[in-house]
């Protein structure tokens, strides 16, 4: 049985020794007629909550023949009052109370309680964020995991909503998946759902479903967490000027609204309470640091199994790794950022051709691998159309030269996992891949080995 129907059960018992009470005065009092009519809702109470435990334990359970003893108790009684004979108030009381407190008894012990935990990832490239809890569910023997991934739209210049996505066909063989249009949330109302996309309405490029709106979530589990799809550099809490640069993760509609918010460190969790106690005042820092939990990013998880799990590698990047003796090149993951194009534009362009003419200039000893960020198309395509433009030629001008490979799969670990190095912007990706232990450089736009042309 669910947490929320034990709930319910408990409920009814809660009702029903209350009604007791109830009778046992009007019994007293003479009022035979309320007697019956409340003798007549505990009848109607015990059978609802009889029913809830048929449905979910089956009808020969103890707590079920309990529950049908107490209804002839009941029954018996009415009769009596019906037919006119007198019934004592403190002996109907009594029977009554002990038959409650055998089915009290059996609820609590007898009862056992499944979790029911769901995982809304929106983009399967972003589902390391929450992989390794929803490995922990799926392996505990008394919780049903469901992996529901939802659709998102594009969004037009002017804010309405583009193209709709949904990437259900692009996980894990080892992740079933449960499509959003088939699962009753109303019914179901899974004691935890998990989120990883904070925005709701206020992302300027894409959008889950409204339906998915954390603040629409709510109302259909007791438990709403966040876990951020993204990692940071760990900063100084103290540092005001690096916290200014990220305040805007700390006060997302996620934060807001969610009953936990999971962070990557303790002095992410700093960070997020001192913002969000600035903004809602310091009587809320009770309830932040209550609701802000800094025990570590599922990402690093995912990172660090993926380095021990043999990775299957595609047979066209196989062409391009393996030199002609049969030995392998190193793999540098090159990483590109939705950020570094929006700031540069084609100052970017520019340094990107730089990089793949020195790659592609020593291409017998290295192997190139390419990741944009998975947002690039949406994001430029929708605030800067004539750098997309140039972007995609960029793009189309590498795939057709077949040097170097290209991945937009929604497997980062695996990038990480087979390259030797990382080169590349800033980003959330550069977290993850300290975590190897592996060498990272950061690009320089400015930095170019050939003078343009």
């Amino acid at each position: 049985m669910r947490q929320v129907q034990k709930k319910q059960v408990e409920d009814y018992v809660e009702l029903l020794n209350k009604a007791h009470n109830a009778i046992k005065a009007a019994l007293k009092a003479r009022k035979w007629d309320g007697a019956m009519e409340l003798l007549a809702q505990c009848q109607e109470g015990a059978i609802l909550a009889g029913n809830l435990i048929e449905d979910t334990q089956g009808e020969e359970f103890v707590t079920v023949g309990l529950l049908e003893n107490y209804c002839e108790l009941v029954y018996q009684l009415h009769e009596k009052l019906q037919q006119g004979k007198y019934v004592d108030s403190s002996q109907a009381h009594k029977s009554l109370h002990r038959a409650m407190t055998q089915i009290k008894n059996s609820v609590a012990r007898d009862i056992p309680v499944r979790m029911e935990a769901v995982f809304l990832p929106y983009k399967a490239s972003m589902w390391d964020s929450l992989e390794s809890v929803w490995k922990a569910a799926d392996e505990d023997p008394d919780c049903d995991a469901y992996v529901i991934p939802i659709p998102y739209y594009d969004k037009n210049r002017d804010g309405s909503f583009g193209e709709m996505h949904y990437e259900g066909d692009q996980y894990p063989d080892y992740v079933p998946i449960t499509r959003y249009d088939e699962f009753d949330f109303q019914s179901h109302h899974p004691d935890m759902i998990f989120i990883h996309n904070p925005y709701d309405e206020y992302n300027y490029v894409t959008s889950v479903d409204p339906f998915f709106y954390c603040k629409n979530l709510k109302q259909f589990t007791e438990k709403l967490v966040y876990i951020p799809y993204f990692v940071l550099g760990d900063i100084d809490p103290e540092d005001k000027n690096a916290v200014e640069g990220m305040r805007h993760f700390c006060t997302t509609s996620a934060v807001i609204h969610a009953d936990k918010v999971v962070v990557q460190s303790e002095k992410m969790r700093q960070i997020y309470i001192n913002v969000m106690v600035e903004e809602m005042g310091e009587h809320t820092r009770k309830y932040w640091e209550e609701k802000i939990l800094g025990i570590g990013s599922p990402k690093f998880d995912r990172v660090l199994s993926a380095q021990e799990e043999e990775q299957e590698i595609p047979e066209e990047w196989q062409r391009i790794i393996k030199k002609p003796d049969g030995s392998r090149k190193k793999i540098i993951l090159y990483n590109t950022s939705v950020a570094a194009l929006l700031q540069h534009e084609a100052s970017m362009l520019e340094k990107m051709k730089d990089v793949f003419r020195v790659f592609r200039e020593n291409q017998e000893e290295v192997a190139l691998l390419w990741r944009p960020h998975p947002l690039i198309k949406a994001t430029i395509a929708s605030m800067r159309p004539g750098l997309w433009e140039a972007y995609e030629e960029l793009r189309e001008e590498y795939l057709a030269e077949g040097w170097g490979i290209y991945d937009d799969t929604p497997d980062v670990d695996r990038a990480i996992a087979i390259s030797d190095g990382y080169y590349g912007d800033g980003s959330s990706l550069v977290q993850m891949y300290q975590k190897t232990g592996k060498p990272v450089m950061i690009q320089d736009v400015d930095i170019r080995e050939y003078e343009e042309e």
